[in-house]
């Protein structure tokens, strides 16, 4: 195959399949997120025939062990077995295929090095497929929360419990993209913003996993919260990501427990 050599060594792992993309007449390449290998790209052969063995395997979004044989340039999938197939729960659902769409677009963007581990990323983002799967709580938290911890294991963590800029504890009124933030009276900078205190609140319960709160808030709070926590996401990264607009932000769904 074009691009592909191989160097023969195999590995397996369990991994989150992130995206898929066509190549050729029959072949994929698939992102897949590892617990032990960081992201990683490899080549399916054949996934696109219909008497494909695992094919339906490695559609996004599912979590499956896989074996991969190294390649110069792409790995080469040479087994995958399903684990759980989370994808499959939300094809249809618009609200929920378009978070986690975000979530994996997230992952691919916060692992800029290809095969460096990050165990934590890689738990938040198996989380955050089962929480959409299992529809514990509206999708709109779910990304919302999935975003905040995501970029605390990053470094890139928004401060919400004290000043950005001197530590001060809060509550603050004050929020700036700049500064990383709430902030005080005494460093808050020109143009910053005033969310409701109940927003903050908000955010707070989404980076901490306090789901009592964050069910029990109001829409126009989740909304704000969420113009928020994508504009600090995009302030840090050199392009704004292509899935987060699509994203539906009227899901105002609670505890959509799944009968199956």
């Amino acid at each position: 195959m074009s691009g592909v050599g191989f160097k023969g060594k195999l590995y397996r792992d369990d991994a989150v399949v992130l995206q898929v993309q066509k190549l050729g007449e029959s072949d994929r390449i698939i992102t897949l997120f590892t617990r032990r290998h960081g992201r990683v790209r490899a080549v399916a052969k054949g996934v696109r025939r219909t008497m494909s063995k695992f094919g339906a395997r490695l559609e996004p979004f599912g979590h499956v062990d896989v074996q991969l044989l190294e390649g110069r340039t792409l790995d080469v999938v040479s087994q995958v077995e399903g684990i759980e197939l989370y994808g499959r729960r939300f094809l249809d659902d618009y609200p929920r295929y378009t978070v986690a769409s975000a979530i994996a677009e997230t992952a691919i963007r916060l692992t800029p090095i290809e095969e460096e581990p990050a165990l934590r990323l890689f738990h938040l983002t198996l989380g955050g497929m089962r929480a959409l799967a299992n529809g514990e709580h509206a999708s709109s938290l779910i990304l919302d929360a999935y975003l905040l911890r995501a970029m605390g294991v990053s470094g890139l963590a928004l401060a919400l419990r004290e000043c950005a800029v001197c530590g001060t504890p809060g509550p603050h009124r004050g929020f700036s993209l700049a500064a990383g933030g709430v902030v005080c009276p005494d460093c808050r900078p020109p143009g910053a913003s005033h969310p409701a205190p109940a927003t903050i609140e908000l955010m707070v319960a989404l980076a901490e996993s306090d789901w009592v709160v964050a069910d029990a808030s109001e829409p126009n709070h989740r909304r704000e919260a969420s113009g928020l926590v994508a504009a600090h996401l995009q302030w840090h990264m050199e392009r704004a990501l292509r899935s987060l607009p699509l994203v539906d932000r009227d899901d105002t769904a609670r505890g959509r427990k799944e009968s199956s």
